[in-house]
């Protein structure tokens, strides 16, 4: 299957990577997206049946002996591709940066709580007000943020699927297209507002648990352990998701991204120190 779509065999292509699953029915799956049709401008049979022979013939789809059609690894691996491009569907980035930002949090308000011996009321204190600012910080970051941003990327995404279609040469077939788009992006933006909300909560959640538990290690046990522990929670947390995950995604050396995370860090404890002081 080609990336750029031109045709509407395409569309019908993508819609049912989205929307076949585990496997379903080819009435059914023809009912799903004949449903997204709008201003009376339906599909033909031929029109799906065409769609569905050449994702047979591509490998992205396998029919069952009841006729049931279903999707083969392939197809699988490029629905999952399909819905990260026009959701920004990404289940782990929200647990990244929820145990990072977490576990960077405990590091400064522990560091800085070792240095200047506070008691442990006021530890304490700080230690929930600076975990809950983070974790709502991370929540607006997923919810609002996020949300703005996949919706600019689905309208790119949109424009240029639609300025693709609007070379198709038969009239009928081009208003199919872009109508049948037209509703397919419709119907994802709704959908782009329950997987941010989705990543709002788990990223928060995981952004103060993952910040408690450290701290917790740091306020129950005794002098030199309480510092030993806790320090080697945060180290395992930043060390395999922080700079193992952003370095295999940004193809940037582990050292490198390392060395940053170390600078960031060591700039985050110095500013809290000196904030410190001045109180």
């Amino acid at each position: 299957m080609s990336f750029e779509v031109r045709e509407l065999p395409d569309v019908i292509k993508i819609i049912s990577l989205l929307t076949i699953g585990e496997g379903v029915q080819r009435k059914v799956l023809l009912s799903r997206i004949d449903r997204l049709c709008v201003r009376r401008v339906c599909l033909d049979v031929s029109d799906f049946d065409r769609a569905v022979d050449e994702m047979v013939k591509e490998g992205l789809v396998g029919l069952k002996p009841d006729g049931a059609v279903e999707l083969t690894d392939r197809g699988r691996s490029l629905a999952h591709e399909w819905r990260n491009l026009l959701l920004g569907e990404e289940p782990i980035m929200e647990l990244v940066a929820g145990l990072t930002d977490g576990s960077i949090t405990s590091l400064v308000v522990i560091i800085s709580a070792h240095l200047t011996g506070l008691p442990i009321g006021v530890t304490t204190f700080a230690a929930f007000l600076t975990l809950s600012s983070m974790a709502l910080t991370n929540f607006s970051s997923f919810f609002l943020g996020g949300k703005t941003e996949d919706i600019s990327d689905m309208v790119s995404i949109q424009n240029l699927i639609n300025f693709s279609l609007s070379d198709i040469p038969d009239r009928e077939q081009r208003s199919k297209s872009l109508s049948l788009t037209k509703s397919l992006f419709t119907l994802l933006g709704r959908e782009i507002s329950r997987i941010n909300l989705k990543a709002a909560v788990v990223s928060g959640v995981v952004t103060f648990l993952a910040g408690i538990i450290p701290l917790a290690a740091y306020l129950a046990l005794p002098d030199p352990w309480d510092l030993v522990l806790s320090l080697g929670i945060v180290a395992g947390v930043v060390g395999f998701f922080l700079v193992r995950y952003r370095a295999k995604k940004t193809k940037v050396p582990w050292r490198v991204t390392l060395l940053e995370t170390l600078v960031i860090i060591t700039m985050a404890v110095i500013a809290s120190l000196f904030l410190g002081q001045g109180f």
